[in-house]
């Protein structure tokens, strides 16, 4: 297996990293220089094979400086979400074990509260990238630690190591996933699941991938990773803005790109005349996940782009997977795809396995087992007595083995005994003209236990009233059952959602379950 390293002995001028918004370009020698220092240094401070560090970075190519330089001398990195509160990161930064912490300028306000709050963190050895008016007291200088060591020195022979991600935290507190380390003698063995990656979507040393998303969250830093070892190009974006996008599409030649459907939402919104401003012709995949996207939004995107859109459902726990390509998507609209990793099962309440087109949880078997870091009980629950194993989602698969996701357990409404599922109102809400993003969520009613309720946030130029409320219950009116029509409408300027497009669903019903009937009242026709 190449690795980010070989390639910069062939190709040392090659650009590894692009930066869109200033078009700073750091080449394969550049960062291979670079992150051999970094490793070193890492080494001197005492760390050993299985430690790990922190890092609080946001797009900044030394966070993969730092990722490649872990990797070699068999530590575990963990990027930590700069969006946490102070006691979410500080709760992250002390369950991971990490050794040392390493921040950008940009989020030492964060690193300073976090320690303020937790008495752990002020342990922790903190050093800082370049860049810093000033340093904190007690603060390391990142720059002046690796210039003392070579750009070519030998490193110990030590497992590979990897990354220690946390899942988002809709739910409760986020939970880490640890994986075991690559040993030294393996290292240069090709692994199963990035060989099926690099066959399904064709990545190699002449792809210009753009990654368009935080790199905390796992498969855009995975896919960065991956990309500098198959000797490709990096074009990384600090934030994601749509027309942005699209320029540096058309700029840097992009083929290969990675997308979650807030995105495409945005980038559907963008005036006609912006759309057909950029040559997009360069792009061969883009590849889209982390959320269900409405078939509306995708075929859209289809419509414009063409057939280059695939899609998967994975998690960071390696439980199992699915894939799907444009021409079977057009074949089965809303579909997944089927399994590609593991063999799916649907399962009942009662542990039985399910027949097609039924709804139940979905269960992956036949892959290697994972489990959630310090949380012996979390990971109890993610297997059934058969020891397969699940990310949580309820769905039902066809008769052709395609898998349709119907929401999550946690997110399910139980209205008048009938199971009711938030992003199938979603999805028909978010065909309405004047809406731009919807989330439906269950609150109490006296009658039928649980009724929808929706969260709107309307498009530019639309203005929220009771008119509008009722229009857009009307519009579901046909689509949607009558206990699956929202009993009121509340009108948000923007919902939560992480930066990598996850509904907060949780802030919604801590929210609006204390006052079921706030918002909109509007007229279904339910008796």
């Amino acid at each position: 297996m190449t690795t980010m390293h070989d390639w910069a002995t062939q190709q040392p001028e090659k650009p590894a990293l692009i930066q869109t918004e200033t078009g700073h370009t750091i080449t394969y020698g550049e960062l291979d220089a670079r992150a051999t220092r970094a490793a070193q240094w890492l080494v001197s401070r005492g760390l050993d094979a299985g430690d790990g560090i922190a890092l609080l970075v946001e797009n900044h190519p030394g966070l993969i400086e730092l990722a490649s330089a872990a990797r070699r001398v068999g530590l575990y990195y963990t990027a930590i979400n700069t969006h946490l509160a102070p006691a979410e990161a500080a709760y992250v930064l002390k369950d991971c074990g990490a050794k040392l912490l390493v921040a950008s300028p940009a989020m030492l306000p964060l690193v300073e509260a976090v320690r303020a709050a937790d008495a752990h963190a002020r342990t922790l050895p903190v050093f800082v990238l370049a860049g810093a008016a000033r340093l904190p007291e007690g603060f390391g200088d990142y720059e002046s630690a690796i210039a003392a060591f070579s750009a070519n020195a030998d490193l110990p022979q030590r497992p590979l190591g990897r990354d220690m991600l946390y899942s988002s935290g809709t739910t409760g507190h986020p939970k880490g996933i640890r994986r075991p380390l690559t040993p030294y003698e393996d290292r240069d063995k090709p692994e199963v699941e990035i060989e099926a990656w690099r066959r399904a979507f064709g990545f190699d040393e002449n792809t210009v991938y753009l990654s368009t998303a935080p790199f905390y969250h796992a498969a855009p830093l995975r896919y960065i990773m991956r990309t500098l070892d198959v000797g490709g190009t990096c074009v990384v974006m600090a934030k994601y803005d749509g027309e942005a996008a699209l320029r540096a599409i058309a700029h840097y030649r992009v083929t290969h790109s990675q997308w979650v459907p807030t995105m495409f939402v945005r980038l559907l919104k963008l005036p006609d005349e912006a759309r057909r401003r950029y040559d997009l012709s360069s792009m061969k995949i883009a590849i889209h996940a982390a959320a269900p996207c409405p078939v509306h939004i995708k075929q859209a995107m289809l419509d414009w782009w063409g057939d280059i859109l695939y899609e998967y459902y994975a998690g960071s726990e390696g439980a199992g997977s699915t894939a799907i390509g444009p021409l079977e998507w057009r074949k089965y609209p809303g579909s997944v795809g089927r399994a590609s990793a593991g063999v799916i099962h649907i399962v009942d309440e009662d542990g039985s396995e399910l027949p097609p087109n039924e709804v139940g949880m979905v269960y992956f078997s036949g892959v290697a087992t994972f489990a959630y870091h310090n949380d012996p009980e979390k990971t109890r629950s993610a297997y059934n007595d058969k020891g397969w194993a699940t990310y949580g989602d309820l769905g039902y698969v066809n008769e052709e083995g395609y898998l349709f996701l119907s929401d999550r357990r946690a997110d399910l409404i139980l209205s008048g005994g009938v199971n009711v599922y938030p992003q199938e109102i979603e999805s028909v809400l978010m065909e309405h003209p004047a809406v731009a993003d919807a989330a439906v969520i269950g609150v109490p009613d006296a009658e039928f236990g649980e009724v929808p309720k929706a969260v709107v946030e309307l498009r530019d130029g639309m203005r929220s009233s009771p008119e509008l409320a009722q229009e857009i219950v009307d519009f579901c009116q046909g689509k949607l059952g009558r206990l699956k029509l929202p009993r009121t409408i509340v009108f948000n300027e923007r919902l939560p959602r992480t930066p990598t497009g996850k509904l907060l669903r949780r802030e919604l019903k801590d929210r609006h379950r204390a006052q079921p009937g706030s918002g909109h009242a509007v007229r279904t026709g339910r008796s």
